[in-house]
């Protein structure tokens, strides 16, 4: 199958970018990413340099693939990675628009690569849990509700990748940020820190410029892995109780 494909192109990134157009054949049994290899090796055989992009495990794990497809996040198939998006999905002759993500907080590096380093410094906001090391404890010790703990699965099945930010109109985290949060604040071992973890997390997320929800939905529509907004909801009710509590503790040690 031959298709058409306008690509982004930067060269670093203070360089200004724009779209090249590239013809590729493509065999329907490759994934995505595969069809980037075949276009790569063409170009790095011409002598021109070959579009970079990010790529790990090409297993729909690790969430560094990601890029927009169409103006759509991880492509047009609902639930995959762009590393595990198969060319059968596309028409023969197609054109295909491919940026990177577009958000403050995601500085483009080098055409479709992006700066997700965010993400990570969300994460560490968050500190650690009060659980003692030592040999592992039985695992029916601390009971916990299937409920609970199928939610809190759920939420860690995130792999953050970006998509959320990507799709939102106001580039907003909350999707990635409350996942990131819940999996820890559902469960007995995350209940300790759970009102310091959610402030920090928070307000570093405010701090790397990611815009504000506004509950459109496009997160959780794009998102690989089905990560559900109800998890937004528990962060911001969490987030309300720890700002209160904290208000509290705050007013009584200076009246003291």
């Amino acid at each position: 199958m031959k298709l058409t494909l306008h690509i982004w192109r930067q060269k670093n990134a203070q360089a200004p970018g724009k779209m090249a157009r590239y013809e590729v054949d493509a065999n329907p049994d490759m994934s995505f990413l595969e069809m980037l290899d075949v276009l790569n090796e063409e170009l790095t055989q011409k002598g021109e340099d070959p579009v970079a992009f990010e790529h790990d495990c090409r297993e729909g794990i690790c969430g560094s693939c990601g890029f927009m497809i169409n103006g759509i996040a991880h492509g047009p198939m609902p639930g995959t990675t762009v590393c595990q998006l198969h060319m059968r999905h596309f028409k023969d002759g197609e054109e295909l628009w491919l940026e990177p993500w577009r958000a403050k907080a995601f500085p483009i590096l080098k055409d479709l690569s992006v700066d997700r380093s965010a993400f990570d410094r969300i994460i560490a906001a968050g500190g650690y849990i009060s659980v003692n090391t030592g040999s592992a404890p039985d695992g029916n010790a601390i009971p916990i509700q299937k409920q609970s703990s199928d939610r809190a699965m759920d939420a860690a099945a995130c792999i953050g990748c970006g998509a959320c930010v990507a799709a939102c109109p106001n580039a907003a985290a909350a999707l990635f940020t409350s996942a990131k949060i819940a999996h820890l604040a559902l469960l007995p071992q995350g209940q300790p820190e759970r009102d310091r973890r959610v402030l920090h997390m928070v307000q570093q997320m405010r701090d790397e410029a990611f815009g504000y929800c506004t509950n459109i939905g496009e997160c959780e529509a794009v998102c690989p892995k089905g990560i559900k907004i109800e998890n937004i909801a528990l962060m911001n009710k969490d987030y309300i109780r720890a700002t209160w509590t904290y208000r509290e503790e705050s007013l009584a040690s200076a009246a003291g």
